[in-house]
């Protein structure tokens, strides 16, 4: 179900365009940022279209980094961003995102291959998201989970434990608990 209506009744191009998908390993196309963000779908010469690039890459904490290369935002990326660091394309992919403008954005493990810095940002970038869209955090990283409303510990695909972090931190003989102990996460 979704919502109220049964999965198959819905209609699947509206569900498309109202979810949103980072993952681990982004695609970024060998063409420039603004292509890389909006997918072709902006005229350069609309300014209500270039102000919702900006806004989008201002939202995934991405604008400072585009400012600084030598065309901003007409830069070409080069071979699957070739010229961006890992937490730069997540920077990118996260952009491209807000700039569809989701109801639902699901993040598949998109900090777990980052260094402290850009996983910082990633995640900030999603906290400044909380309650504007429904957000759905795939994480073995559990650090990326604490501002989550609710968690779901999920074992051989089953819940087995669900709830808020303080709640579940809580549970001293809980899984989530000694995850959070191994990775040294305290509530």
């Amino acid at each position: 179900r979704f919502g109220d209506k049964d999965y198959k009744d819905i209609d699947i191009h509206m569900l498309r365009s109202n979810l949103g998908y980072v993952t681990q390993e982004p695609v970024i196309f060998s063409d420039t940022v603004t292509n890389n963000i909006s997918m072709w779908k902006c005229d350069e010469d609309d300014p209500s279209c270039t102000e919702r690039i900006r806004a989008a890459a201002h939202a995934a904490k991405c604008d400072e980094f585009i400012d600084a290369m030598p065309d901003g935002f007409e830069t070409k990326l080069g071979d699957r961003g070739i010229k961006l660091s890992g937490g730069q394309r997540q920077r990118i992919a996260i952009a491209r995102e807000l700039y569809k403008d989701p109801r639902i954005l699901i993040f598949d493990e998109a900090a777990s291959a980052l260094d402290a810095e850009s996983e910082f940002y990633i995640q900030e970038s999603i906290n400044r998201m909380h309650g504007k869209r429904t957000i759905v955090v795939i994480s073995h990283r559990l650090a990326s989970v604490r501002h989550c409303d609710r968690i779901y510990m999920v074992s051989a695909g089953r819940v087995i434990e669900q709830g808020s972090f303080d709640n579940l931190y809580s549970q001293e003989n809980s899984q989530f608990r000694r995850m959070c102990d191994r990775q040294g996460i305290s509530s």
